[in-house]
């Protein structure tokens, strides 16, 4: 049902005329000191009949005179604000966050071509709750298109899988760069991922050697803290952007040579 024949819906149901609406309303816009939240009864017909789409003020009126829950009108018309973490990394993709939607991880995996992504490792099942062991809990982050402090081990736009359980620094023996702990860090309004190290009271962002970022630190763990290590990633082999670029370069290389 549309939105509008959803408010009338509503409406009819309350038993409340669009005279008695647009009276109710005007009420309300006095004590605002605003017109805007009075709502007549001509466009109360065009909104019922679709040709017209509330603004906030008249939809607070309607809310209060229908005594409806206002977040609940909103979302007659496709606005969900429990989306907002939903759509951040789509909204900023150049950030690192974390996906609240697994579904959205999901979603993600499948626009990344076969041949272009590494596979993830098989071995993410529960561990054992028993023997003092908490159960592994995995939840999901981007790594954003303007992060490079795992580059290229870890490429931008990544999608991560993180087991929370393991939030803490430890001496773990590693023999190479794949077998050292990538863990994702909460900072104050951001969220990073890269290798670290715990100086004192300072937590040490550590970049890959071959990455352009430099090492941060940061006071621990006010000012960052260890969300988990990064147990398993889905990453493009190859820059496609780098790539696509370089294909127009010789493109107008070859275009230039035409021309000769």
């Amino acid at each position: 049902m549309p939105a509008g024949q959803k408010l009338k819906s509503l409406r009819n149901k309350r038993n409340i005329t669009v005279r008695e609406v647009e009276h109710a309303s005007r009420r309300i816009a006095e004590v605002k000191g605003d017109k805007r939240f009075c709502i007549s009864n001509g466009w109360l017909a065009q909104l019922e009949n679709g040709i017209s789409e509330p603004s906030i003020c008249k939809l607070f009126s309607l809310s209060v005179i229908y005594q409806a829950n206002f977040l609940d009108l909103v979302r007659l018309y496709n606005v969900d604000v429990d989306d907002k973490e939903k759509y951040q990394p789509v909204a900023n993709p150049h950030l690192t966050q974390l996906i609240t939607d697994r579904t959205q991880f999901i979603s993600g995996l499948s626009t990344l071509h076969p041949g272009q992504s590494t596979s993830l490792t098989p071995d993410l099942q529960p561990v054992n709750a028993g023997n003092g062991k908490r159960a592994r809990t995995i939840i999901h982050g981007h790594l954003g298109s303007a992060d490079f402090t795992m580059y290229p081990m870890l490429r931008p736009g990544a999608l991560l899988q993180i087991d929370t359980t393991q939030d803490k620094l430890s001496a773990i023996a590693w023999r190479n760069e794949y077998e050292r702990p990538i863990f994702f860090i909460e900072l104050r309004d951001a969220y990073a991922c890269g290798w670290c190290e715990l100086q004192g009271n300072q937590l040490l962002i550590i970049p890959h050697h071959s990455s352009p970022a430099s090492v941060r630190r940061f006071t621990y763990s006010r000012e960052a803290e260890i969300v988990g290590r990064v147990v398993a990633y889905s990453t493009p082999c190859v820059d496609l952007e780098s790539q696509a670029a370089g294909m127009e370069r010789r493109k107008v290389a070859h275009a230039r040579n035409g021309l000769r």
